[in-house]
């Protein structure tokens, strides 16, 4: 553990960013193993992919855009979503030889020696020239903090835990959260549960006819902006609004997405408004989106006093050496091939003895 590997980029994650800036790396001449290596910690192949519950099937996924090199054709759209992009990303991976390695847990990014960083990892220690950060956000589900959270004597549990409706047959479900996951459970649970309650900070708003490429260029532009500025970046579907579809138009008809101001309290047998409005709730599901996994980077100082880090492009700006893909306006798939292609660009720009060791 003391002897650390040498490479010229260290990429961590190996979910739809991780695998674009792969290719992008070895397409412009950095071989694997050798001038790059792609850290996941995941199990299997399929990012944060594999672990969403079987009831979402292929057919049922937002936006899912092709790697880049590959694309993803007769896909099944009755089957798991989980398996058709696991498989999808497996055969992406030895198509194009990128030798991921996995199980590998990211402990820590430090400043190294030589203007290098050491990446110490659960398989030892990498002393890389550049970093591509693109653990994306699925290990860090944000649960909020409400009064009496601790003494509601039902099951509270997030979406990263949610495995399908069957199993909450005959229960009242309480479902918080404005974004396409509180949706698509409140659709799946209405014909099982008891009954459901749909809660939501702000108002949620569905964005009717397609999503041209203006809008997504607009909706982009806002979450870039507050990156730029090192706030938090807020998720894009934030500012894109929910897609108006069939079955959501269906759920709106039947009362199923009738939507109701957060509550203010959480009792021992539900949830409670300010002015005496009460709901009993076996269940409390927190659909409540996800921040960006980066612990690992905490030695590197890069967060700014907003909170969030600053970033252009895909580089830090407290640290040009690192750069997130899949974080604040890349983390939607087809940014996140845009900002793996913008990364190695700016890598290939590095000093002569930080490219690749042969041509």
């Amino acid at each position: 553990m003391n002897e650390s590997r040498q490479v010229e980029v260290v990429v961590i994650g190996a979910g739809q960013a991780g695998l674009s800036s792969a290719y992008h790396l070895r397409r412009t001449g950095f071989e694997p193993d050798r001038d790059f290596v792609v850290l996941d910690h995941s199990p299997a192949p399929g990012g944060a992919w594999q672990y969403r519950w079987p009831s979402l099937t292929y057919g049922k996924v937002h936006g899912m855009h092709a790697l880049p090199g590959m694309e993803l054709t007769d896909a099944d759209p009755a089957r798991p979503s989980a398996e058709v992009i696991g498989e999808y990303f497996a055969r992406y991976e030895r198509t194009f030889g990128l030798r991921v390695r996995r199980p590998v847990d990211v402990r820590a990014v430090r400043e190294g020696d030589g203007g290098r960083l050491l990446v110490e990892t659960s398989a030892g220690t990498w002393s890389t020239r550049a970093l591509i950060n693109a653990t994306g956000t699925w290990d860090r589900p944000f649960w909020p903090r409400y009064p009496g959270q601790e003494a509601f004597r039902g099951r509270q549990l997030h979406t990263a835990q949610y495995a399908g409706p069957e199993e909450f047959a005959g229960q009242r479900v309480v479902v918080v959260g404005g974004g396409a996951s509180g949706t698509q459970h409140l659709l799946e649970l209405a014909p099982y549960a008891a009954a459901t309650t749909w809660v939501t900070r702000r108002p949620p708003v569905f964005r009717e006819g397609p999503f041209d490429q203006e809008a997504g260029r607009a909706a982009v532009a806002l979450v870039e902006e507050r990156v730029r500025r090192g706030l938090p970046p807020r998720s894009v579907v934030s500012v894109t609004g929910l897609p108006l579809n069939d079955a959501v138009r269906q759920g709106l008809a039947d009362g199923v997405l009738d939507r109701q101001p957060m509550f203010d309290r959480i009792t021992p047998d539900g949830v409670e408004w300010d002015g005496g409005r009460h709901v009993t709730a076996d269940v409390i599901l927190w659909a409540t989106g996800f921040r960006a996994a980066l612990d690992h980077l905490r030695p590197l100082r890069l967060r700014e006093p907003g909170g969030g880090i600053r970033v252009e492009g895909t580089r830090t700006v407290a640290d040009p050496r690192v750069h997130l893909v899949g974080y604040g306006p890349s983390a939607s798939t087809i940014g996140a091939n845009r900002a793996g292609r913008a990364a190695v660009r700016d890598i290939r720009r590095l000093p002569a003895e930080a490219r690749p060791l042969a041509a």
